[in-house]
């Protein structure tokens, strides 16, 4: 388990105030050198402040346990967070679009640019040194919130890039369009990065299955299960089905054996199992009905059948 310091909830509290901090220093680099292109940066930025605001607070709703009138829990609140986040790198892509185009048909001089340039390095270092520690603790956490706000910081770190070597580039051949023209190009990826989220956390919400890593884990747990003797299944399991929501993930399915076996024995049996599938998955909630070998259950129905009956 990662440090305690390394917990969604303060690495976005950090990723607040490094919001703030690279506000502060590319809105001065700006202003010192009339670029749009730093503009664009200085504006995705707001958004970044804004996003980890969000995701803060969509973290701490879905760490709240379960209750009569959400007996799953409240995981799914980080997929809002994650599709709020798109929705606003989005609006903000379009904001500089419409900046860009603008200083695109009116070019003016750029100034100052050395110390307008070291600012947004600098803030950029900030920016990626925080993405690179947050997704590592993602992945531990299995936390949407956190890696949607990473792969934010992320964009937001190439988009300075871009505008730093467009800047130079502009400053060493005079071509002030370079600097309308940097900007369209940054505000672009911003676009597809926020698409992007907005359709992961669409899919996420729309209770997609566990990652095909994780249901390798589980496959192999209910392998180690599973028995037969004179070619006859003693232990086997089917209908499985699962799903994922926030840092939760659920199994359900079906467990057969022997029809002599007393439920005491049949009872351990499917602790033991259930058990082993938490050690491989930590966070998972598994459903497991259990059945007689020589016994198959119809009431499983899958999408495609439901659509041709009707």
């Amino acid at each position: 388990m990662a440090n305690t310091w390394r917990s969604p909830k303060n690495l976005l509290r950090l990723s607040v105030l490094v919001a703030l901090a690279t506000i502060a220093l590319k809105t001065l680099a700006w202003w010192l050198t009339d670029s749009v292109a730093l503009l664009s940066d200085a504006m995705e930025s707001f958004v970044n402040l804004a996003s980890a605001m969000f995701a803060l607070q969509m973290v701490t709703v879905a760490s709240r346990p379960a209750d009569d009138g959400h007996p799953y829990g409240h995981h799914k609140a980080e997929y809002f967070s994650a599709g709020f986040e798109g929705i606003l790198i989005v609006g903000a892509a379009l904001g500089i679009i419409i900046s860009a185009t603008e200083r695109w048909l009116n070019p003016q001089p750029l100034m100052q640019l050395d110390i307008g340039i070291a600012l947004s390095v600098f803030s950029s270092l900030l920016n990626g040194a925080l993405a690179y520690v947050m997704l590592q603790s993602a992945k531990v956490y299995r936390s949407a919130a956190l890696e949607g706000d990473a792969r934010h910081l992320l964009t937001d770190v190439w988009t300075s890039a871009g505008v730093v070597i467009g800047l130079i580039l502009a400053g060493i051949t005079g071509w002030v369009w370079l600097d309308a023209a940097v900007a369209i190009a940054v505000a672009l990826n911003i676009l597809r990065e926020g698409g992007r989220l907005v359709w992961q956390s669409s899919q996420a919400l729309m209770d997609e299955a566990v990652e095909p890593d994780v249901l390798a884990q589980i496959e192999q747990v209910l392998g180690d299960f599973e028995h037969s003797r004179d070619g006859t299944d003693i232990i086997r399991f089917d209908h499985i089905t699962t799903r994922r929501a926030g840092s939760r993930s659920f199994i359900d399915l079906h467990m057969h054996m022997p029809s002599d076996w007393t439920l005491g024995r049949a009872a351990a049996l499917r602790g033991d199992v259930e058990r082993a599938l938490v050690h491989a998955v930590p966070g998972l909630l598994a459903t497991i009905q259990l059945l007689p070998s020589d016994v198959e259950a119809h009431a499983h129905v899958s999408a495609v059948d439901a659509e041709h009956d009707q």
